[in-house]
């Protein structure tokens, strides 16, 4: 018995070194030594299926709304419509056993901006648009068809659009890599997080956003790209400029250093250039959605929170 537990033991052992020679193994770009924090071991979330199908998409092409949800079986007692119930669809089309998406096309009701141009950058960018869930067409003898609602993802409201229904495409994930927290720019391609899901600013693991590149520039589902951050993107932000204002040295220090180029902070020593900083990688994203000009994506990995402002680029990982 005590035989057995030594050799269970053994291979235990011998496991855990083989995974960390694995996770080690890497070769390190020219120029650094790496660590855990410079090199800290990636390992992605996989979206779920609600992350996949009710993640919602912006589009440059706004939806035809010819078709959309009526009503339901207690209107117009009920105006929100879940999974199981019954629901009335206006509109042309439709088929028995035929299966529906309901979107809904979205409106910020909040006026600030996020980052400065926001507002311009998501006109350029398209309509944003709910996926509410999937209707499945169970009688068309009358004017309007009536549907049952098979996937909810929020509450399906009258003046809802329905358009036809289409499976998604997986995502397929590589293996834990070491993540290159300080990679320098590249000639990738590169885009921009205009929002995220819900008009969230503020993303972190498993939320969902939308990028303004798409198809058109080469996107394709389950490309990855990493989320970076220049230090001077502080400098525009009304908030975080704040802190260059703030003193930066201790008070019997001879020569205190000054901030560029903004020079929010004075002083007599060295000058310390905001926009020479290294770009910081926040995280990774992996494409779920695509359209010609914009792209959905899901943060899988991230070392701190994500903006919406912030730059992606394209990342070639294995």
């Amino acid at each position: 018995m005590k035989k057995t537990g030594l050799f269970v033991l053994l291979l235990a052992t011998a496991a855990w070194a083989q995974n960390g020679s694995d996770a080690n193994s890497f070769e390190a770009p020219q120029g650094t030594s790496p660590s855990s924090v410079s090199f800290p071991t990636q390992r992605v979330q996989t979206p779920t299926y609600a992350d996949l199908y009710c993640a919602g998409f912006i589009s440059k092409q706004i939806l035809p709304d010819a078709n959309f949800v009526a009503g339901g079986l207690q209107t117009p007692n009920t105006t929100k419509f879940t999974r199981g119930d019954i629901i009335y669809l206006e509109g042309t089309g439709y088929s028995a056993g035929a299966e529906y998406e309901i979107v809904r096309a979205l409106r910020d009701v909040n006026e600030y901006e996020m980052f400065p141009g926001q507002k311009k950058l998501l006109k350029e960018t398209g309509q944003p648009y709910e996926e509410v869930g999937r209707v499945k067409i169970i009688d068309t003898r009358n004017k309007t068809a009536i549907g049952q609602i098979e996937y909810s993802c929020d509450g399906a409201d009258p003046g809802d659009t329905t358009i036809p229904f289409a499976e998604k495409q997986p995502v397929t994930f590589h293996t834990p890599i070491h993540f290159d927290r300080f990679l320098p720019p590249s000639n990738k391609l590169t885009g921009r997080i205009v929002m995220g899901k819900d008009f969230d600013s503020v993303l972190g693991t498993g939320h969902k956003l939308y990028v303004n590149v798409g198809s058109n520039q080469g996107v394709k589902i389950g490309d990855f790209f990493r989320a970076v951050r220049p230090y001077d993107a502080d400098l525009r932000d009304p908030v975080d400029s704040l802190s260059f204002k703030a003193a930066i040295a201790e008070d019997d220090q001879e020569k205190t250093p000054s901030i560029d180029p903004a020079m929010f902070t004075k002083g007599k020593g060295p000058v310390i250039h905001v926009r020479d900083l290294p770009r910081r990688a926040v995280g990774e994203i992996v494409i779920i959605g695509v359209t010609n000009t914009t792209a959905t994506g899901m943060v899988v990995f991230s070392l701190e929170d994500m903006h919406a402002g912030d730059r992606v680029e394209l990342d070639q990982v294995q």
